[in-house]
């Protein structure tokens, strides 16, 4: 009751999970917010999380500035957010800001706020609650309306009566909002921890998009390069947002600002967040909070690379291959390549045209021109301008995350990353006979997914343990995480005990 931010919530389908989560949610709450009273709420599926920003000041003067779509959430925390919301309409709009702004003045309130709500995919909606604050979202707002929230705040504060009415205020364009955060998509969204080795951020201000249309970045980040994410605060690094005259034109933006996001040192978002943005569904903008179960049911693993995202690997490790060669004193003659992504191969012929531009023909079919060339050895990040990606005249610039490899590149398009070999023929046919190497056997040890400290562990040396059965209890910033049996077995060692401090993948408990 005294929370917020989405913590400390569980749904429960069974009288077990109502057990269970019970306890967990009252620590939790204790936990963050000194605080264990809780509620009991019905659960409402497939919803939509809209929310209202209101302004006030001291004189009874009360305005909505439109709605924030926030629906796209793990562990029930936004991590998407953009407004307008492509659900509403002028007229749910309306009676959405309507309400709101009669709550607000219920009670006599002044400065910010924001009144949430849950809404059905057929636009009803059911109060949710006030949060009596600026909210982490509150950019996109300012993008779509060009009213300073804060600046406000302190204006109300000082006693000023709002300097605009409700009419005085429209829809300009369209806004989003990416929540980059240390943790691990591939690991369930898990927190990571560390030191922020580098810290790479796109250029705020306005960026063209093609030939004519432009698009707008603002990043607001809490961290510099070199600063420790720790285990006990908030694991967000940024809020990076995006504005253009359109829904799409926002989201390319948003696609070309995460390309050219670069983070290392801890776990992180960002490729979730480009795999979002690249999705047909989300473009569509049938969204809900379940957006991500019904999207990744097996969990976040990347994005196959699309035939274009396939060149742009290949374009990539060629020019680098090329780099290498010529400050090692050794450029190569030869023109036909195969490019081995993963185990996939891809014919590819090279030559230079007349303006020494690095030209790629596929056996596919196809050529491709590479311009504007910014990488050398050991930067993490690879710059080019693309010519003919997917039509003869198109004009793509492109950002990738690149390390080498033994025998390659690892390179990273957006949500799409592979290890990229660029093989003379004779080469690739050996590498395809090598055979597969295979991940070692954990099936029988839980492990620790994150950095942390143990808060419970509920297991004996010799104990027979059933499916599902709770093992251990592993806290970090802020948030319990039940680890639980994948299977029927007989506990032979336990590793750790309550208090320990756990790194990602420790074993805490080993099966027999």
């Amino acid at each position: 009751s005294a929370g917020g931010g989405g913590k400390g919530i569980r749904v429960a389908h069974s009288d077990a999970d109502m057990a269970e989560g019970f306890a967990a949610v009252k620590a939790e709450a204790l936990n963050a917010f000194g605080d264990d009273r809780v509620f009991l709420e019905k659960f409402i599926e497939n919803p939509r999380h809209i929310e209202i920003q209101v302004l006030g000041d001291k004189h009874g003067h009360v305005v909505h500035l439109f709605e924030r779509e926030c629906s796209i959430q793990r562990r029930n925390q936004k991590v998407i957010e953009e407004a307008p919301s492509p659900l509403l309409d002028a007229e749910t709009r309306a009676a959405m800001g309507a309400q709101a702004i009669a709550l607000a003045q219920a009670v006599n309130y002044d400065s910010a706020g924001t009144v949430e709500f849950v809404a059905g995919q057929d636009k009803s909606f059911y109060f949710l609650e006030m949060n009596t604050r600026l909210q982490v979202e509150h950019p996109v707002t300012e993008l779509i309306t060009g009213v300073d929230l804060v600046e406000q705040m302190i204006r109300s504060a000082a006693g000023e009566p709002l300097a605009f009415a409700q009419d005085d205020l429209a829809i300009n364009g369209w806004a989003i909002e990416s929540r980059i955060y240390a943790e691990d998509p591939y690991r369930g969204f898990l927190p990571s921890i560390g030191r922020l080795v580098r810290y790479e951020q796109p250029e705020e201000g306005q960026h063209l998009h093609g030939d004519a249309e432009a698009f707008v970045i603002r990043n607001d980040s809490g961290v510099r390069e070199g600063d420790e994410i720790s285990m006990f605060y908030d694991p967000m690094i940024a809020k990076l947002c995006t504005w253009a005259e359109t829904r799409d034109l926002a989201i390319d933006g948003m696609s070309r600002a995460l390309e050219q996001t670069y983070l290392e040192g801890v776990g992180h978002n960002v490729p979730f967040l480009a795999a979002v943005m690249d999705q047909a569904r989300f473009r569509s903008g049938q969204l809900s909070t379940r957006y991500i179960p019904d999207e990744f049911p097996d969990g976040f693993r990347g994005l196959t690379p699309t035939r274009a995202q396939q060149r742009i690997l290949i374009a990539a490790a060629v020019a680098m291959n090329e780099v290498h060669a010529e400050q090692d004193g050794d450029p190569s003659d030869r023109t036909d390549w195969i490019a081995l992504i993963d185990r996939d191969p891809h014919g590819v012929g090279l030559f230079y045209d007349a303006d020494q531009a690095l030209m790629l023909g596929f056996t596919g079919g196809g050529t491709l021109r590479v311009t504007d060339i910014d990488w050398r050895p050991g930067l993490p990040q690879f710059n080019a301008v693309l010519w003919g990606l997917e039509t003869p005249d198109d004009e793509v610039h492109v950002t990738l995350q690149v390390r080498r490899a033994a025998d390659g590149f690892i390179i990273r398009h957006r949500a799409a990353q592979a290890r990229v070999r660029v093989l003379r023929p004779q080469v690739a046919e050996l590498y395809a006979r090598l055979p597969e190497r295979q991940p070692a056997d954990t099936s029988k040890l839980i492990q620790s997914p994150m950095p942390g400290l143990v808060v419970s562990v509920a297991v004996t040396p010799g104990q027979e343990v059933k499916t599902g059965e709770t093992v251990a209890v592993i806290e970090a910033m802020k948030m319990q995480n039940i680890l639980k049996a994948e299977r029927d077995g007989v506990v032979k060692a336990v590793g750790v005990k309550a208090g320990d401090p756990v790194a990602a993948d420790d074993v805490l408990v080993e099966f027999g």
